[in-house]
């Protein structure tokens, strides 16, 4: 199966945690459904299995959620939605 094609969620900051970015890119409702998620091992970061729901991600980073996708831009992202 191949691989999601990720859409971009901008961050104001330089870097944002893993778990912030999954509720900011609408992976997930809240910081408690990610917990489960990430120590599943169904959360990848670049293609990486990661559990630390604290991980720093930068700009380019591709987290993966199931079917979804995600890439970390910095600032305002053109793309119609309304987050």
């Amino acid at each position: 199966m191949a691989d999601p094609t990720p859409y971009d969620v901008g961050i104001r900051d330089e870097v944002i945690r893993l778990g912030q970015f999954l509720k900011l890119a609408n992976l997930v409702d809240t910081g408690a459904e990610a917990k489960p998620l990430l120590a599943a091992g169904e959360v990848r970061v670049n293609g990486e299995v990661e559990t630390r729901r604290g991980r720093q991600l930068v700009a380019g980073d591709v987290v993966t959620l199931g079917a979804a996708a995600a890439r970390v831009v910095t600032g305002e992202v053109d793309d119609g939605l309304p987050w």
